[in-house]
Formats: structure tokens, sequence, C-alpha cells
């Protein structure tokens, strides 16, 4: 015998003996049964168990809507807990109903979960509760099993009720989800979790003021009246017959200021549910589209579109992700007020697709590459707080050598002027915090990114790197931009408006 066939045997043997205990004449009743049917008054047979799934984002909102339905008035309620062997699979209200197939279980504590329901704030939920309730529509349990090791699911099921009664009781229960929602009006990030299915979370966005934004004034107008306006005038647009749904492309080169113009309009959208999707987490789209439509008015941006354009969704018959997320806002209502945002390095990528159907994007704005004015208010934006002596000639030195770079860019070459100045402070034998960046340590700084050894760094920040284009090393510029990417993730754009 095989170690395979022996380790079998002992299994099957144990079932055996897991079966006979169940069986036996000599068996005790099992506790947690008994007290099923003592609540219920009879065998629990005269009705079916009706089950409802729940999404396991919305397991806070589930716990939320019970609460505040076992608070109503005329409803007895008491609460158990059942404990189930270790690495067991879940349990179901029909075992308990009829006493059969039971593993080892005992009564104990409701097992808790705690779940977000807020920033800053937790709720305690239900992980495997019996609940037995007596109100106007008699004697019945319900079970709330929450996710396990085994199974990432989330259901309620109820026994003891005709169908149409339970299905009254799910029906309630659900309504209460949807008016007590915890997400409503948040900033989330919506992810995928180990399953595959759809994950949320409250997100800690900062606001993004309006004059650190450096878009020229007529594209910032622009940006603002189509996903912020229509928000001003819903209730005029929809009496003069206008749809409220939308669509906004921003599309451009990497590190440019796509992602920091999304974060500015999350903050303006305030009274919103905002839901933040990147890369992979695209592949939850469609349930994020459905949480948007229940939260309306709602927002979704949805980042860096061309990375997963292409990717598969998930299941059977499956179809591109871009697709799917053309879908999802194809299958919103026209008067539903919802704003879809979505960025790209690739707009090539997507403009066949967009163009084939169209009405999903309704403007396009392309963030490209800061001209000269506005490399001059990005980099005085990210020395903001930086002690600085800088003259003009210095600050005519960063807008004639920087020409052709990104926002990341900027960024980085404030850091670095710091740094060359903590530098010189030390080799003075100061090692307290920075006194002040001069012109010398921004030109030290600038002379080490346009550096040949430098070529990666610059293309992670969104730049070409051709040493002969480089400022300095006798060509007029910097490449453009490396298509693909997320240089600096946080950065300041120049916005120029292009009808797609």
């Amino acid at each position: 015998m095989t170690d395979f066939d022996a380790a079998r045997f002992a299994t099957d043997v144990q079932r055996f003996l897991d079966w006979a205990q169940q069986w036996s004449p000599e068996r005790p009743e099992n506790e947690v049964v008994r007290l099923v049917a003592d609540h219920l008054q009879t065998n629990g047979r005269d009705h079916s168990v009706v089950s409802r799934a729940v999404p396991v984002f919305d397991h806070v909102n589930l716990q939320t809507a019970l609460d505040r339905w076992m608070a109503e008035r005329g409803r007895s309620v008491t609460v158990s807990g059942i404990a189930l062997p270790p690495h067991h699979g879940p349990i179901r209200l029909q075992q308990l109903v009829s006493g059969e197939a039971l593993p080892p279980i005992a009564l104990s504590a409701a097992p808790l979960v705690d779940l977000a329901n807020g920033p800053s704030t937790t709720l305690a939920c239900f992980l495997l509760a019996l609940v037995l309730v007596e109100d106007e529509l008699g004697r019945y349990v319900v079970l709330v099993n929450g996710p396990t090791e085994h199974e990432q699911g989330l259901a309620v099921e109820i026994a003891g009720l005709p169908v149409t009664a339970a299905q009254a009781v799910h029906a309630r229960l659900e309504s209460l989800r949807r008016e007590h929602n915890v997400y409503r009006g948040h900033v989330l990030d919506v992810g995928l979790n180990p399953f595959g299915g759809v994950a949320i979370s409250f997100a800690n966005i900062g606001p993004t003021p309006r004059d650190a934004v450096v878009l020229p004034d007529e594209v910032l107008r622009r940006v603002e009246r189509h996903a912020l306006g229509v928000a001003a005038h819903r209730d005029r647009l929809l009496a003069a017959g206008q749809h409220l749904k939308r669509g906004l492309l921003l599309y451009g080169p990497p590190g440019t200021g796509k992602t920091h113009t999304t974060r500015y309009l999350l903050g303006e959208l305030t009274g919103y549910t905002r839901l933040v999707l990147t890369g992979r987490a695209l592949h939850a789209i469609g349930g994020a589209t459905g949480l948007a439509r229940e939260l309306q008015p709602a927002a979704i941006i949805l980042e860096d579109v061309d990375l997963v354009a292409e990717d598969r969704s998930f299941g059977p018959g499956s179809s591109p992700v871009l697709f799917e997320l053309l879908d999802a806002m194809d299958g919103a209502a026209p008067d539903a007020d919802l704003l879809f945002v979505l960025t790209t390095n690739r707009a090539d990528l997507l403009e066949p697709a967009l163009a084939a159907r169209p009405g999903r994007v309704d403007v396009a704005v392309e963030i490209g590459l800061p001209d000269a004015d506005a490399r001059a208010r990005l980099f005085a934006l990210y020395a903001a707080e930086v002690p600085t002596a800088l003259t003009d000639e210095d600050r005519q030195e960063v807008r004639d050598r920087t020409e052709g770079v990104t926002a990341s860019f900027l960024k980085e070459l404030v850091r670095r002027a710091v740094l060359e100045a903590l530098h010189d402070q030390r080799a003075d034998g100061d090692d307290g915090p920075l006194r002040v960046v001069e012109g010398r340590h921004v030109t030290r700084a600038l002379d080490d990114l346009s550096d040949s050894s430098q070529q990666v760094t610059r293309s992670l920040l969104g730049v070409g790197n051709d040493p002969e284009s480089l400022p300095g090393g006798g060509g007029a510029g910097m490449l453009p931009p490396a298509p693909h990417g997320r240089p600096g993730r946080v950065g300041r754009g120049w916005v120029a408006y292009r009808s797609m």
C-alpha cells in the first residue's frame, strides 16, 4: 500500500466514524440542532430554507442593515454563534434544521470580524451567526454565513417562514443595506481580493487646491465644466431633457500630471461617491459600476486603462477589459448621475474602440509636456516649502535647461537640489536642518539628471534619454517621453485640449 492509499484509507475511516457517531441511536442530540428545533417549535421541515448571496465587499453594509433590522420595534432577537472544527467548510442552515450531515459543532459566542465602515472607524461584523427571531411574521431563524478560508462568499439564509415571507425579510435587509450604505459619499479604492472578487477600502486622499493644478485657464475650465458643471446643474439639465452620464478621457505621456488632475477632481466632487480603479483593479469594473449606480451621484476614476485594455476579464467567455468597461459605461441609464474619468498613456490603443462605440467618452483632453511658463510654475510649486535663495538667472536656467521634461522630472529636480544643499552643509560640519537651496545646487542637480549615466532615471521620469538631446548636450531638447510606464505617480500637468 502506497502512502497515498494509506492516507486515503485513513480519511475514509475517519469519515465513517463521524457518520456512525452522527447516526448512533445513543448519540446525544446536538445542542445547536435542539436550539433551532425548540425555537421553530416544529421539526423545521414545513418550509424551505431561502438563501440569498451578498457581495463580500458589502459585508459591512449587511451588518449595518442587520443591526438596524434587529433593533426595529416588535422584533425579539437572540444571537448565538456556532463553533466549527478547524479547517472545516461552511455549514448550511438546512443541516441545522434537519439535523443531518452535521460535523461536530457547538454553541458559542458569535465570531466577529472588524471591518471599516468609514475612513477611521470600524464595525464588528458576524462571520457565523445564528439569529433566532420572533416578530409579526412568526418564529424563524436567520443564519449569516461569512467568508471562510475555504469559501470566499457571504450569504443570508432564512428558515421557518413561507417562501414569500422569507423573501420579504431578504428584501427588507437589502433595502436597509442600500439606504444606510457606509460607502456613500466617500472616496474608495477598488481592487481585487485573493479570490478574484471585488475588494473596497476607504481611501485617504488629501485635497488638491485649484492653484496647485498647473493648467491653462481655458483648459482647466473645460475640464471643470464637463466633470463638475453637470453636478452643479443636475436638476435643470434633467428638466431640459439632457443626460447626466458623461465620460472624460485624459491622455498624454507618462509623468505629465494626469493622476494629479484626477486627484483635484476627486476633491471637488464632494457629495459624490468616488471609486478609484488602477491597473489590474480594472478587472473589477463590473462590480464597481454596479455599486456606483446604487450610490449615485458617483464618479469612477479609471487610471492607466491602456495597461490592461487588452487583458481578458475573468470568467467563461471573457472579453477584453476595455470592452467590459465600455459595456459597463453603456449599461448605465442616461439620466444616471455618473462620471467616468479615464486616464491613459496610449490614446492610440483606445481611440479605435471608443470611436466604434461613440457616446461613452464625450470629451478627450491631452495632458502634454509643460511649456516654459508651466515649467517655471511647476518648479516654484514643488519648491514652495523649501528655503531657497535663487536669482532670476537661476530660475531662467531651470526654464531653459528643462525643455521637454515632465512634471515628475521637475519634482525630482527639486529633491536632488535639496540633497545637494544638505551635502554642502555636512561638508561644512553642519548636520542641522536644511538652511537654503542656492542656484549652484540646482545647477548640480540639473547636471546630474542630464548626465549620460542617468538614462534609466530619466526614462523612469518619463523623459527621453538620448544624451545629444539633453540641454547642455548639444541638442535642442529632450526626446518625447516613453509611451509606457507610470513615472513619479504624482505630478502636475500642462494640458492642451484637442477634440477626439
